[in-house]
């Protein structure tokens, strides 16, 4: 029979106590999320850290410039949908409450996506897209909520910043990273992330994405008389400057991103059937986008009727071949056969110069009741906008109780 003497509850609480404190510090360092400090030469630094939000996500990254915090979150499905196309959902969201405020809007709630905030989704979307493989339909979402917001920093760039760590450190397959930054032009002097004041000044508001090797991959701004040796100036710089994203996120991915997904190879057209489908079609589709008479609505009419005589065709040839196989594969040898006519005619499909512009129509007043109304319309664009104008009466009014309480 095993007796227990005075001094072993004391030797098991030192070793209880030992196995707590070192379980705490195990946890806690669980808890405390792997960042780096990019620093820019202005001496603001950008930091992007990981791990401590939204684990369930493929893919997520909180990145933080002076005191504006935005986090990034990106999920795939791991099937494949249907389509040809590259399923990409980016939602940028401005949040009163990162400010510190309620939103003023009658309901007190946050309503729709605002014209800005479309915008930068737009913004982001353009500097992601790129660098996703070719033929990837796997349907993908990337959501960027602001946690902070002062009065200083801009969140757009750094929500692309976000999105960036955000897909590196992801299993989704993606090409990246990119880094972003904006610049500005103050006293003959380029400025990297100016802050909103600086901006107020600044002759440039140029955003700008990068890859490796210096590859830009999205440019968006304006200026106001800027030379164009100055812009150059500003890009070459903005691409510099976007390299030290690139390389800290590359640092924070070795360290704790996860193994991209592999996937399957796109089934190609043998070469055989690659050469059977351009025999067929070659001459014909030539002849359509050299015939200026064509409009959009009947050109595309054309090769349309081109596409399933050939798919026919082929299809009696090569009973075992896909679809879908035969319909890109055309839609490439059209693609080639479009991009060579332009530099061998020096024209495009409708008989238009390089520098020669479709015509615009322009209509004004087109409905009495209304008091403004104009129709625009350049090729097949249309843009129809009217213009309303109301008295005071008609203006919003208080309900009784919304006066008494004021």
């Amino acid at each position: 029979m095993f007796l227990i003497t005075p001094k072993n509850p004391i030797r098991r609480t030192v070793k209880l106590k030992k196995h707590l404190k070192l379980a705490a510090r195990c946890y806690s360092e669980r808890l405390s999320a792997p960042e780096v400090d990019v620093n820019f030469t202005n001496g603001r630094p950008l930091k992007i850290s990981t791990g401590q939000y939204a684990r369930l996500a493929d893919g997520c990254a909180v990145a933080t410039l002076g005191d504006t915090s935005v986090m990034v979150t990106a999920v795939c499905k791991s099937k494949p949908s249907p389509g040809n196309f590259l399923p990409l959902v980016v939602d940028y969201r401005q949040k009163s409450a990162a400010a510190g405020r309620i939103p003023t809007n009658f309901f007190r709630r946050e309503l729709g996506p605002t014209e800005k905030e479309i915008l930068t989704s737009r913004l982001i979307d353009r500097s992601l897209r790129p660098l996703f493989p070719e033929r990837f339909n796997y349907e993908t979402q990337v959501i960027c909520n602001m946690l902070a917001v002062d009065s200083v920093n801009n969140p757009d760039v750094i929500s692309i910043n976000a999105a960036s760590a955000a897909l590196a450190l992801s299993d989704i397959p993606w090409n990246g990273p990119v880094g972003a930054v904006r610049l500005g032009f103050i006293d003959n002097e380029v400025v990297i992330n100016p802050t909103r004041k600086e901006l107020q000044i600044s002759t440039l508001n140029l955003v700008l994405s990068a890859t490796k090797r210096n590859l830009v991959v999205m440019l968006e701004g304006n200026a106001n008389s800027i030379l164009q040796q100055d812009l150059l100036k500003a890009i070459k710089l903005g691409t510099k400057e976007a390299q030290f994203v690139i390389n800290n996120i590359e640092k924070l991915q070795k360290a704790f991103g996860k193994n991209k997904r592999e996937l399957e190879p796109p089934v190609e057209a043998s070469e055989e059937v690659h050469e059977a489908i351009r025999s067929l079609c070659e001459m014909r589709v030539r002849k359509i986008f050299t015939d200026y008479s064509h409009d959009k609505l009947s050109r595309d009419n054309a090769l349309s009727d081109v596409r399933t005589d050939v798919s026919e065709k082929t299809k009696s040839s090569f009973p075992n071949l896909d679809l879908t196989v035969l319909t890109d594969t055309y839609n490439k040898i059209v693609k080639q056969i479009f991009r060579d006519l332009i530099f061998e005619e020096e024209k495009r499909c409708d008989g238009r110069l390089y520098d020669q512009l479709r015509n615009i129509e322009c209509k004004v007043n087109l409905y009495k009741p209304l008091h403004g109304s104009a129709m625009f319309q350049r090729g097949q664009t249309q843009v129809f906008c009217t213009v309303t104008l109301d008295s005071h009466e008609s203006a919003m009014k208080l309900d009784p109780m919304a006066m008494l309480i004021r």
